[in-house]
Order: C-alpha cells, then sequence, then structure tokens
C-alpha cells in the first residue's frame, strides 16, 4: 500500500467547544490507483486531503505513507515528504506571476537543491508530459486557464512523487479545458502515476477507478467503475 489510515479522527478546537471533523476514517490506496474523494462542501474532504498530504496532523490515529508512520515525523521530516512525495494540484493554480513556465515548475527542484542543468532538464521534460513543451517562456497572464493548471500539474510531477494529490483540479475551469486537464491525468494515471482526486462533483469523480464517499467526516466506499 502507498498510503493507510486507520481509525483516522480530526477535532478542532472553537473555543470551548470540540468540532469532531473527522471520525474513524479508515482508507488505503495501492501504488497506481486512480481514487477520487467526493463529498460536498463541509464534509471533511479537506481536511482528510490536508493530513494524507502531510499538511495537518490527525488527532487520532494511524496513517502510513510510502513505508513511513507519519504520526511520529517532526516538522521537517513532514516538508521533506511534502517536497519528495507528494505532488498537489490546486483549484487556484498557485503560480508565481511573474515567474514562466519553466520557472514554475522548476520551483520544488529549487527547493530539493537539484543542479541547475538537471533542473531545467527534467523541468521541461515535466512540461513536455502535459503537452506544454511549446509554452516554456510564457507568464501564467499570457496563459489560458487549462494551460495553467497545466503547467501547475507539471510541477507536481517533476519530483516524480509517489502521490499526486488534486484538490477540486477543475473547479476554475471551463467544462472543455476541465475535460482535458480529466484526460491529463487520465494519461498521468496510465503512465503509473497514483492519483488522489477530492472533488464534490459526480462526473469528475466518475473519471476515477475508484470512488469513496464522504458525509459528516465518514467514509464510505463506492465502487462506481470496475
Amino acid at each position: 500500500m502507498i498510503l493507510e489510515l486507520k481509525g483516522i479522527y480530526k477535532d478542532y478546537q472553537q473555543g470551548k467547544m470540540t468540532v469532531p471533523v473527522l471520525k474513524n476514517v479508515n482508507f488505503s490506496m495501492a501504488e497506481g490507483e486512480y481514487v477520487a474523494i467526493m463529498g460536498p462542501s463541509g464534509s471533511g474532504k479537506t481536511t482528510l486531503m490536508n493530513i494524507i498530504g502531510c499538511l495537518d496532523q490527525a488527532t487520532e490515529g494511524s496513517f502510513v505513507l510510502d513505508g513511513q508512520d507519519i504520526r511520529s515525523c517532526s516538522e521537517n521530516t513532514m516538508s521533506d515528504i511534502r517536497l519528495h512525495k507528494i505532488g498537489f494540484v490546486f483549484q487556484s493554480f498557485h503560480l508565481l506571476p511573474r515567474q514562466s513556465a519553466l520557472a514554475n515548475v522548476e520551483m520544488p527542484l529549487n527547493y530539493a537543491k537539484v543542479p541547475r542543468k538537471e533542473r531545467k532538464e527534467r523541468a521541461l521534460k515535466a512540461l513536455d508530459r502535459v503537452g506544454l513543451s511549446d509554452r516554456v517562456d510564457f507568464r501564467p497572464n499570457q496563459l489560458s486557464g487549462g494551460q495553467m493548471q497545466r503547467v501547475a500539474i507539471a510541477r507536481a510531477i517533476v519530483n516524480n512523487p509517489k502521490l499526486l494529490l488534486a484538490d477540486e483540479p477543475t473547479g476554475a475551469l471551463d467544462s472543455k479545458s476541465g475535460a482535458q486537464v480529466m484526460e491529463l491525468f487520465q494519461k498521468l494515471n496510465d503512465e503509473g502515476v497514483t492519483v488522489l482526486m477530492i472533488t464534490h462533483d459526480p462526473e469528475i469523480a466518475a473519471h476515477a477507478k475508484r470512488v469513496v464517499l464522504i458525509r459528516d467526516g465518514v467514509l464510505t466506499e463506492k465502487e462506481v467503475n470496475a
């Protein structure tokens, strides 16, 4: 298993009140899987993604990612895991506006202290994988929404992460661009990338091989397409 969550609870304190967000979540993914976690706004899906993405810690329960017990990791170790093992794709792209597509994709490699020549080679290869080899010098304001999301996906895969986490990746796109981005996720998964998608949209979730529903912090499996 690439990741395994057992008995995960997450509570938040609001003044003197304890607000439960996740309740006894059990979830696992094998390497190479394509899974969607689907739920309405406020269901706990973003909290769950933040825990899986090592951006937040569970209140209770165990979480193993690529053989590593995350609950016992320090902040530094968690930030290393985020850098090397997880690729993030968000609804709002998070691109640096003054940087070219190439520089945006190189960014995680800078943090990982990859030598300049190798950085450029790997970033060019990632842009080619997402079909943007002719846009390497373009800045975000010269790109369409769909192209910006593809730059963000190239940045997410440039470190060859064990897991690609996508949070509402088509939320800011028109339907045509959204369909192209979903085709790209399918292609990456066919190439062996493990994809976990968080969405409220059944049409987006239907692209995954397995769909898990979350409602009021409780997870249930829903077999959609074998």
